[in-house]
């Protein structure tokens, strides 16, 4: 199918992961995390940017999965965040990406199986879905698991599409 680039984005920590997902199969790639020194925002949102650009030049990957900006603590945080998600689009549409966004709680249904997971539940089932030596970080566990969220809409919709029938029952 694809090699595909998730991000969970942030002002001051930029978690990224990359999987390859091919025949209903996910396989680890790489992943990390962006940390963003204290400086201005213009600066920041410049690495988050260059430093994107230099990981997709390296692998190359056809897809992005991000997550979708929330209220945060303050609307100055999801202002942020959302300029955050800006670079990091930016840079993904600059190298002819695809861009698919999904909530936090899509991502972690899709993953854990429930939308109000915590952090430690997502690490851990990307940990055994990826089949991964130990848990990566949280921002990069987070990353991985928008990947993994977009794999697994994307085969739904490819198995819905080649569906030769459709079964239907009457709601009482």
């Amino acid at each position: 199918m694809a090699v595909i680039l998730g991000i969970d984005p942030g002002s001051r920590k930029t978690g990224f992961g990359i999987i390859h997902f091919e025949g209903g199969r996910s396989e680890y790639i790489t992943s990390g995390v962006i940390r963003l020194s204290a400086g201005e925002l213009p600066e920041r949102l410049g690495v988050i940017h260059a430093s994107l650009t230099e990981l997709i030049e390296l692998h190359c990957p056809q897809q992005l999965a991000i997550e979708q900006v929330f209220m945060a603590k303050s609307a100055g945080s999801a202002l942020k965040l959302g300029q955050a998600r800006g670079a990091a689009i930016v840079a993904c549409v600059a190298q002819q990406m695809a861009v698919s966004e999904y909530s936090a709680r899509q991502i972690k249904q899709s993953v854990v199986g429930t939308g109000a997971a915590d952090k430690a539940q997502v690490q851990h089932m990307v940990k055994v879905l990826l089949k991964l030596p130990a848990e990566p970080q949280e921002d990069a566990a987070d990353a991985l698991a928008a990947a993994l969220c977009h794999a697994h809409t994307q085969q739904s919709m490819i198995s819905m599409a080649g569906a030769t029938s459709v079964r239907r029952r009457r709601i009482r």
